[in-house]
């Protein structure tokens, strides 16, 4: 063979190669050439090191393609350093799914209006990363979420209404932020099966909305706000409850007068002013697992049964005249 054939034929097969190579990539090019712009605006962590132009995009780490699209669904970054804020281009990403930025602590700033773009998203988590700014109101426009996790981040101002606008929303996580301002009666639309809300450690104020009632409630801690009133709206004929913290608010309410779903599995009332007694009714409880009422005006003998001996005298105690065991025996 001449030399020219040779050199030829060596070209042909590394250009068969080359296509060979380009034509097995998975990845869609715009999801590519958003991903990079998202990694440069990031300032290229080392983090998305993988993230390169001659690699496949479905094959780098924090992301993943559609088995069946191959577009890019899920974009999840954990526990890294990233400066900066959230890239608007991830509003680019138009058939992310989920979204999952997790204690990203040098990531700052407001959450970007191109998000509103991602109407297939299911699954938001935007949390411990120093977010600041209001909760934008173009969140309830997202109409298929079921999962929204803002906790641990400086968000301020009030809970938007919009919220609730999801239908498939089961999830709500708004927790240690700096929110103020009342719980929006529009709340209680959230129609799911076995909803969980955290609104725990913000500064709000003012009453549960009555249309707590209305939502098939199994989460809801409410614990370290500035809250009042009663809690009704928390048990009566919601039978699915199994977890519920209101500690360290401004409630005051007759506590005899609750009645306890027997599948609760947490209580806590500590740190308000409940007065009134203990429910008999919770000696019918038979899975109650962890129970608080210290720090109230509690008074009268704790019924005896289920699991309300088994817990020591701190969940009791600084409280009126309560008497019997785990305390002291009742005086006749």
């Amino acid at each position: 063979m001449s030399r020219p054939m040779h050199v030829a034929l060596i070209c042909l097969l590394c250009s068969a190669v080359l296509l060979r190579r380009s034509s097995s990539e998975l990845c869609h090019p715009e999801d590519k050439t958003v991903l990079l712009g998202i990694k440069d605006s990031l300032n290229n962590p080392y983090a998305l090191a993988s993230w390169t132009p001659d690699t496949d995009c479905c094959d780098w780490y924090c992301v993943e393609c559609d088995p069946m699209s191959n577009r890019i669904v899920t974009l999840s970054i954990n526990a890294v350093s990233l400066p900066g804020q959230i890239p608007p281009l991830i509003g680019h990403l138009p058939y992310l799914s989920s979204i999952r930025l997790h204690k990203l602590t040098n990531l700052t700033g407001p959450i970007p209006p191109s998000i509103i773009r991602l109407m297939n998203l299911q699954f938001l988590t935007l949390s411990w990363i120093n977010l600041t700014g209001n909760i934008p109101d173009f969140l309830g426009q997202l109409t298929r979420l079921i999962f929204l996790d803002l906790s641990y981040n400086n968000l301020s101002g009030h809970i938007p209404s919009s919220l609730s606008n999801p239908p498939n929303l089961r999830s709500l996580r708004l927790d240690r932020n700096r929110l103020t301002g009342e719980i929006p009666e529009s709340i209680g639309n959230i129609q799911g099966k076995s909803v969980y809300i955290y609104l725990s450690h913000n500064q709000l104020s003012g009453k549960i909305p009555q249309s707590f009632a209305r939502m098939d409630l199994e989460y809801v801690d409410l614990s370290r706000n500035n809250l009042e009133g009663g809690v009704s709206m928390l048990f009566g004929g919601n039978t699915s409850i199994q977890v519920v913290d209101i500690s360290r608010n401004r409630f005051e309410f007759n506590f005899s007068e609750v009645v306890p779903p027997t599948g609760l599995i947490h209580l806590d009332v500590s740190h308000n002013k409940v007065y009134g007694g203990i429910p008999k009714g919770l000696t019918e409880v038979a899975f109650l697992q962890n129970f608080n009422v210290s720090y109230n005006r509690l008074c009268g003998e704790i019924p005896v049964g289920g699991s309300l001996q088994g817990f020591d005298e701190y969940c009791y105690f600084h409280n009126r005249c309560l008497c019997g065991a785990p305390l002291a025996a009742c005086i006749i």
